[in-house]
């Protein structure tokens, strides 16, 4: 059992974690406004402001409360993924600015973008993601279908863009996902996880991923992770954000029924009565928004 949490206060923000870290690295990149810190993957990141200019910053290294690994183990995970903010660099991916080792871990350093993540499970947990009145993601379920459907095409257009550069999206789901509500502007964010192709699943059930998002082979050991596996991927978006997430029945869709069709042909279980592709699926997809 552990004995004592260590907590931390800069710039009037305060923090816990279960062992000691330096941050005299963090103080040098200005004044931190906000700080994440419940976050199982063992980043912990801040939201600091230079200048005038504000910058979101994950780190690894240090042992965040909510998180059972090794620090160690983040940190590689973290400089594994620095490649791909450059090779997937896009106008709706969060922008990569600057990365370097430091005693205590590694860092990464983005441009901030003022959108909220759709799965605030730190604020907003289980029903109160669902019902709370400053829920983003309650908040986004009420925004007109237009809006969502154009959040969407952000989403499947990025996604077809790391397709064609020959890659894969690993663990996508409603965690990536920024909103800006004033300017109604999507993002990506956190694509840590993203693999180039061929690729297949080498963990099993425990294969990363919200089991809301998931297709059946993100499940089973060596199954193959691939652009069909994306389709499944995105169809599960559209449910989520368009839908009863995992109910997908016709009665929670919330727009047309041609729009529904091409949904439910992305999730099926059967990988073969999937779009090959997610620009087959898009193309699917924009021909039913038209209908």
């Amino acid at each position: 059992m552990r004995e004592k949490n260590y907590t931390y206060e800069i710039d009037a923000i305060t923090f816990q974690l279960q062992e000691a870290c330096d941050f005299a690295w963090l103080t040098k990149l200005g004044k931190v406004f906000k700080v994440f810190d419940q976050q199982d993957s063992g980043n912990l990141s801040f939201g600091v402001e230079q200048d005038g200019k504000k910058c979101f910053v994950k780190f690894a290294g240090a042992k965040p409360l909510t998180y059972a690994g090794n620090p160690q183990d983040a940190v590689n995970r973290l400089i594994e993924a620095i490649p791909l903010y450059n090779e997937l660099r896009y106008d709706a991916l969060i922008a990569l600015l600057s990365h370097f080792e430091v005693e205590s871990g590694y860092v990464a350093v983005f441009d901030w973008f003022a959108g909220e993540c759709l799965h605030s499970h730190w604020l907003f947990a289980g029903e109160a993601k669902l019902s709370h009145p400053e829920s983003p993601f309650f908040r986004y379920k009420q925004l007109s279908v237009e809006k969502r459907l154009s959040s969407l095409d952000v989403i499947f257009s990025f996604h077809e863009y790391v397709e064609l550069q020959g890659y894969v999206a690993v663990d996508f789901y409603d965690g990536s996902i920024l909103y800006d509500f004033v300017n109604d502007e999507t993002k990506i964010c956190d694509i840590d996880y993203y693999r180039r192709k061929p690729t297949v699943n080498d963990l099993g059930e425990n294969f990363w991923g919200s089991s809301r998002f998931k297709s059946p082979e993100e499940f089973i050991l060596d199954a193959p992770i691939d652009e069909v596996t994306n389709v499944f991927n995105m169809g599960a978006t559209a449910f989520v954000l368009l839908g009863g997430a995992s109910d997908r029945s016709f009665a929670k869709w919330e727009t047309s029924q041609a729009l529904y069709e091409v949904a439910l042909r992305a999730v099926s279980a059967v990988r073969e009565q999937r779009y090959r592709n997610i620009a087959e699926f898009k193309l699917a997809w924009d021909a039913a928004k038209n209908v």
